[in-house]
């Protein structure tokens, strides 16, 4: 294991991380009360149904993305190449929405803008 290789696993950690805080933070603050029978969602099964689902793709897509950084070091450089620009720009995207929408008070568009250095570390050269 090289340092491109590590590089690419601290980042999926990161990722992972990131995302399971993410998912449980969403859950309790934003699904949780728009599913609550009191909502008012209250009578719309269906509604209630899709929304915790639209609300944590991005927990799934992170969580997702970080398995296949990790998983990216077992493979050639043009797989790691591709992995890597998948999943940067999802990250790209979480770390530029995060910082935007809490005026830079968020910690995960650090951590994810930290995942995306790591991410163009590893992906430049390896020896696999």
């Amino acid at each position: 294991m090289n340092w491109h290789d590590i590089a690419l696993v601290i980042a999926g950690i990161i990722g992972i991380g990131v995302a399971l805080v993410h998912g449980i933070l969403i859950q309790r603050g934003i699904v949780r009360p728009l599913v609550k029978p009191d909502s008012q969602f209250a009578n719309d099964k269906i509604i209630k149904r899709i929304i915790p689902g639209l609300i944590q793709f991005s927990t799934f897509n992170w969580i997702l993305g970080g398995i296949a950084l990790i998983a990216s070091i077992w493979f050639e450089r043009d797989i790691r190449l591709v992995t890597g620009l998948l999943v940067g720009s999802s990250y790209l995207y979480g770390t530029l929405l995060n910082f935007w929408g809490t005026r830079g008070r968020h910690p995960a568009w650090l951590l994810y803008a930290v995942a995306l250095v790591l991410i163009a570390f590893g992906v430049t050269s390896s020896s696999s």
